[in-house]
């Protein structure tokens, strides 16, 4: 039996992989803006197949990682971290005249799960997410823990999924994300960074243990 806190700690991880601003959360909030809370419920609930398909994938790769030895994690976190880093710093340099625009409000629930599966950012950001959480807890799970860390992870998405339903449905809410997209745009920069510098301090720590 894993220990619940690993457990929460991949709930949680799954829980910022989707409310984390990016390409989906701008999309969501500005056809919510646009069209109301139920579109953007339906293209949230398209592009859970995507959180579940990239969640599953990360998950299997850090377990992986995890059989083959610390060195390999570790590289993932730091490649991965890397890459949070250089998303965030494009994210703040976001330009004024760029405002986020609504997709999706013709069909809601195929764009959502379009946007979910296609989005070639989506593997390596939900990576660097469950690195930066679950790696202190790496020598503590197996292949073993597979059932029970995704559905975790099912439970952190789907908590996700309906604060974003609600909060994007929100008035005060639709007319703050139309007025500040950009700014919640650079937001995105900012937290992808967070994690990015996360998942390469874990890598180093990792590194400097074993040296």
């Amino acid at each position: 039996m894993i220990e619940p806190k690993i457990l929460m700690a991949t709930a949680l991880a799954a829980y910022l992989y989707v409310v984390a601003p990016g390409p989906a959360f701008l999309a969501l909030f500005t056809l919510s803006a646009a069209k109301g809370r139920r579109s953007g419920a339906w293209f949230i609930c398209g592009h859970l197949v995507g959180d579940v398909t990239w969640g599953a994938l990360a998950v299997a790769a850090i377990l992986g990682a995890n059989r083959l030895g610390p060195i390999l994690f570790e590289l993932l976190g730091a490649v991965c971290g890397l890459y949070l880093i250089y998303l965030g710093l494009r994210a703040v340099v976001t330009r004024e005249d760029a405002p986020p625009m609504a997709i999706g409000a013709r069909r809601p629930l195929a764009t959502g799960m379009a946007f979910g599966l296609t989005n070639p950012k989506s593997y390596p950001v939900a990576l660097a997410m469950f690195s930066a959480l679950v790696a202190p807890y790496v020598g503590q799970i197996d292949v073993s823990a597979a059932p029970q860390l995704l559905l975790a992870a099912l439970v952190g998405f789907l908590a996700a999924d309906a604060t974003l339903i609600f909060a994007a449905g929100l008035p005060g809410v639709r007319r703050f994300f139309l007025a500040h997209g950009v700014a919640v745009t650079r937001v995105v920069g900012l937290l992808f960074i967070a994690f990015g510098a996360k998942s390469l301090i874990d890598a180093a720590n990792g590194a400097l243990r074993r040296a």
